[in-house]
């Protein structure tokens, strides 16, 4: 038997039925014949079927239009449902769309695990990047490389260390032209005027689509929901949304809402309320200026600095390349400038310009030794517990700290007056 829908032929506007002139007579107590919950059950699947069509078409552009198009997936609700879409679609079977993946070393234990059962599921395989120099899953690798406390102690370099450099050189090693993304308008006022297609801050150009601009996160868990896609497993933790493990809480902070078999238990308001994703994202955080932290960087203006070569090179500062040059420039008798740094370090950078102007004129040795490679060595010899590190060497091999932040050639130029007052080199 053909189910009844509120939009019964027989009715007038909004689903009320006609009635005839001898209807009119009866009382007016009769209820009109009109189903209300059917009539909004009815809604919301038309709009889901346009969201539908909607965004694989914009996919469909996305993938067929541009010659290689990429999904940096982080298994959120929208990009599980963007997974599912490019699987019915067959562009990840057939490796049209490629799928990458950012690891951070932060993130919850869950999401690899989850990231291979998608895979499993959807016949593909995500080509997974990380902090530069380090391997794949090695989270000992990053500590000893970048310190296991960064995002404490610098929580913009960590983005930069963690997620845009990652991001950008896995943009740049599948060498795409258009980058997927599950973006929406829904997620806050910083993205209240995204649209499907944009020219993003990042990679010369790049063409980036969200296909799923203008769907409330309402739909992406009604998407979820009708078609049993797989979703992460701290949805039905209470997580509405998911990052690092280390600042991401479950909204309420109770666990009271949840998703799980593919329906919600508890009140969902607090997950579907406009700018209500996020809200346990980059929880206790803050950026440099005080302002409460909302981004990762990697969709921001300037994401686009990337960190592919070194600092100072082919100037007058020269470079030490290992421990035992390094501990060799203390010994020589000879007083000398060394600078700690790291090439990704945004201070260092901002300082790559003045440091090697005074090195030019500087009438000691001015010497470069990448500290974040040899955290231990800094440490104990060049007393560094940040960068960058500026010491200068006396010639009897004492290494005394520039504590000051202000770098510019005058006052590099006069820390070593004062330093090597009276001392003959």
């Amino acid at each position: 038997m053909a189910s009844v829908s509120a939009f019964a032929p027989n009715t007038g506007a909004f689903g009320v039925a006609r009635r005839s002139s001898s209807s009119a007579a009866l009382s007016m107590s009769e209820k009109p014949v009109f189903d209300q919950e059917q009539f909004i059950a009815e809604s919301k699947e038309m709009r889901l079927k346009y969201l539908e069509e909607q965004a694989m078409f914009a996919l469909k552009i996305a993938v067929e239009n541009y010659g290689n198009a990429v999904f940096p997936n982080a298994m959120i609700a929208g990009d599980v449902v963007i997974t599912h879409l490019l699987g019915r679609m067959g562009y990840l079977s057939s490796g049209k769309c490629k799928v990458m993946v950012v690891d951070t070393f932060h993130l919850f234990p869950e999401t690899i695990p989850f990231l291979r059962s998608l895979e499993e599921h959807y016949d593909f395989k995500a080509e997974i990047f990380c902090a530069e120099g380090c391997p794949v899953g090695d989270k000992a690798a990053y500590d000893a490389k970048y310190g296991a406390d960064l995002w404490k102690e610098d929580i913009e370099q960590y983005d930069k260390v963690c997620k845009v450099e990652p991001f950008q050189r896995g943009l740049k090693t599948t060498n795409t032209d258009c980058m997927i993304n599950g973006r929406t308008r829904w997620q806050g006022f910083e993205r209240a005027w995204i649209d499907q297609f944009e020219n993003a801050p990042i990679g010369g150009g790049l063409a980036k689509c969200n296909p799923i601009a203008y769907w409330t996160f309402e739909d992406t868990f009604d998407y979820i929901a009708k078609y049993e896609v797989p979703h992460h497993p701290l949805h039905a933790k209470g997580y509405p949304s998911h990052g690092d493990a280390k600042d991401t809480i479950p909204i309420p902070e109770d666990g009271s809402t949840k998703f799980v078999d593919f329906k919600f238990e508890g009140d969902k308001t607090p997950w579907l309320d406009y700018a209500s994703e996020r809200k346990g994202r980059f929880v206790g955080l803050a950026n440099k200026d005080g302002s409460t932290k909302t981004e990762c960087g990697i969709h921001v203006a300037g994401a686009e600095q990337t960190f592919d070569r070194d600092l100072w090179e082919g100037g007058a500062v020269k470079n030490l390349a290992t421990t035992e040059e390094a501990t060799a420039a203390t010994k020589t008798g000879k007083a000398s400038v060394v600078a700690v740094y790291a090439p990704w370090c945004q201070f260092c950078q901002g300082m790559e310009e003045n440091f090697e102007a005074f090195a030019a004129q500087a009438d000691v040795d001015v010497y470069k030794f990448r500290g974040d490679e040899e955290r231990e060595f800094v440490e104990a010899q060049l007393n560094t517990s940040s960068f960058p590190t500026i010491n200068v060497v006396k010639p009897d091999g004492t290494v005394v700290k520039y504590d000051s932040e202000v770098r510019t050639v005058e006052a590099f130029n006069a820390f070593v007056a004062e330093t090597l007052a009276g001392v003959t080199a």
